[in-house]
């Protein structure tokens, strides 16, 4: 059984990060890196996550950052994948078909794919597994990429579901690193003990501290899964994660300050792997709390912002501007003709006195743990804002317990989000009327008939324009404040073998790094 414990005296964080001087050059040299293009198998890697939280569980309807979502890849098997160039693999589902209208959609499951307890994965494991997400009061955040299966049959060696409507990206479905194939048990499925089917068993879990776990030698992959062992540490603060990677102690870390990524390029023995994708930074306003139910409020914030400001501030030119929607320009339905909001104190103060004010004093939580640099981000904003009349007090709050006690708690927040390639996921699972993570609680009634329309609709040219509309719709009415595109900027020490070609839909290769990456 899982050990669910306090770590041995070797992982522990506080005496882990003893070994890393506070003050260590960023110069210090690193494990001499091996010039081999072959993954080896084998050794011990450790890995320094931005993420990570006392309150992390292994539910995975609860899975919501860079640590615990880097765990259920490592653990986990999915139906689908995300591969490198963004398109959808098959994992435990080996291919798939669907009907003409893309209602009724076949998964044949893999045969000889077994859990970490020797039990043989199923096809009645998967229709277990996505129920647990799915039910009037589940309060999964993946319930709205589910909401459209009205069925879900077994077919002999296949799962056949059956879709209210159609669905042309349905298979991107099941990439979402929530919808893990877990074993059935009597009340459902079994997930305290963390027994998956992925490359990797788990060992041992301290949430908010470390997670390690082994080399799964019965995995149904040959190809991946390379390390004996690996060693994820939580370490939030961004210098002592920094510190730890010159050190030495560490062999990767998440989330580099782009203000301090020149310097560490100085170090012969470390690499700097930055990526653009779809992450996203956010300030997200609660629209059922005055006074941000107030349309006209939503665009004077929106207009007090200078985005060029915080790329070049906070990102280093690690990024781009953002307007006020989740679609990147790299992706297939960007509307690239949609105007873009601009930094304008005169438009904001247009917008105040439509609302009836004449100034306006709000405040704005933030945290690191939200992303590197946002409480340096808050302050910009409150100078810009100041020029529009509006009075920003910055709350810096805890690093430890953000995600849980203050993101979708206070009125307005800094957030960040890895975004999706596929522009339904990333709608359903934050825009649509009720989902879970909505985080502006944002309603809109047009918007929800497109996303439906939309999901169905086959034809490309009728898919983009409702694409279009609906970030034309989140730019003018929705509470999300998007400021910027960041790349995702991430290190590793030479010894460490990674990918030809990263994922961009999530930090570090996509959170796959433990099947992918290996020792040189």
């Amino acid at each position: 059984m899982t050990k669910l414990i306090r770590p041995r005296s070797g992982m522990d964080r506080r005496a882990f990060l003893g070994t890393a001087a506070a003050g260590a050059a960023l110069a210090t040299g690193m494990v001499p890196s091996f010039a081999r293009a072959e993954p080896e198998r084998g050794g011990t890697i450790r890995v320094a996550k931005a993420h990570g939280a006392t309150t992390d569980t292994l539910d995975p309807r609860t899975t919501d950052n860079g640590f615990t979502i880097a765990l259920a890849y490592g653990i986990h098997g999915f139906l689908t994948g995300v591969a490198a160039d963004s398109s959808t693999e098959p994992q435990i589902a080996e291919s798939w078909e669907a009907n003409d209208d893309a209602t009724v959609w076949t998964f044949k499951i893999r045969s000889g794919v077994t859990f970490h307890n020797g039990k043989t994965v199923t096809p009645e494991d998967v229709v277990a597994s996505l129920q647990f997400h799915m039910g009037e009061d589940s309060t999964s955040a993946a319930k709205p990429l589910l909401a459209a299966i009205s069925d879900m049959q077994v077919e002999g060696d296949s799962v056949v579901f059956t879709l209210s409507s159609g669905s042309a990206d349905f298979p991107f479905t099941f990439t979402d690193y929530h919808l893990a194939i877990l074993p059935t048990s009597d009340d459902g499925v079994a997930w305290r003990d963390g027994i998956g089917c992925g490359p990797y068993k788990l060992v041992e879990f301290n949430p908010g501290v470390a997670a390690i776990v082994e080399r799964n030698e019965n995995d149904w992959d040959s190809n991946r899964g390379f390390f004996d062992r690996i060693e994820m540490l939580s370490i939030v603060d961004l210098n002592a994660r920094t510190t730890a990677l010159v050190s030495g102690d560490v062999h990767a870390i998440d989330r580099l300050d782009p203000k301090t990524v020149g310097l560490m390029e100085r170090n012969t023995n470390v690499t700097i792997n930055s990526v653009a994708g779809t992450q996203h930074y956010t300030f997200a306003m609660n629209t059922t709390v005055d006074p941000y139910t107030d349309r006209n409020i939503r665009l004077a914030m929106k207009h007090a912002i200078n985005r060029e400001e915080l790329v070049e501030k906070i990102l280093f030119g690690y990024g781009s501007v953002g307007n006020d929607h989740p679609i990147g320009r790299g992706q297939r339905f960007f509307n690239n003709e949609l105007a873009q909001t601009t930094y304008d104190p005169d438009k904001a103060k247009f917008y105040l006195k439509e609302a009836g004010l004449d100034s306006l004093s709000v405040e704005l939580s933030a945290a690191d743990a939200a992303f590197a640099g946002a409480v340096d981000a808050a302050v910009l904003y409150q100078n810009s804002a100041k020029a529009a009349g509006i009075d920003i007090t910055v709350n810096r709050v805890p690093n430890d317990g953000y995600w849980s006690d203050v993101w979708m708690k206070d009125p307005l927040t800094a957030v960040y989000w890895g975004g999706r390639p596929v522009e339904d996921a990333m709608f359903s699972l934050t825009y649509q009327s009720g989902a879970a993570w909505n985080d502006t609680f944002w309603s809109n009634a047009r918007f929800d008939e497109l996303l439906v329309a939309a999901r169905a609709e086959l034809d490309e040219d009728k898919r983009r324009e409702m694409y279009w509309e609906m970030q034309e719709i989140l730019n003018q009415d929705g509470g999300q404040i998007v400021p910027m595109f960041a790349s995702f900027i991430f290190a590793t020490s030479n010894d460490i073998l990674v990918s030809d070609t990263f994922s961009s839909h999530w930090d570090m290769d996509g959170e796959r790094w433990m099947e992918r990456w290996s020792f040189a």
